[in-house]
């Protein structure tokens, strides 16, 4: 079963499969590192649910539950 970053509950790994989205987000996301085969970690979520804070690669960064959304992962 597919899922994205927007799905993920805080604390859970996911590894990424794909980075959908137009083009100009696509290529955003790409270089911040959230790259097919990375793995990745929902630090926690904004209390009205948006952003959402992610740690890849050893850093963290924030992405907008829409953005979070682009990316298909796998695995827990």
């Amino acid at each position: 079963m597919a899922r994205t970053l927007a799905q993920l509950k805080p604390g859970e790994n996911a590894r990424v499969v794909d980075v959908g989205g137009e083009s100009s987000l696509q290529q955003r996301i790409l270089e911040m590192g959230i790259l097919p085969g990375v793995d990745v970690r929902l630090i926690r979520v904004a209390p009205l649910g948006d952003p959402m804070e992610f740690e890849v690669i050893g850093y963290r960064l924030s992405l907008r539950k829409t953005e979070a959304a682009c990316v298909t992962v796998e695995g827990a």
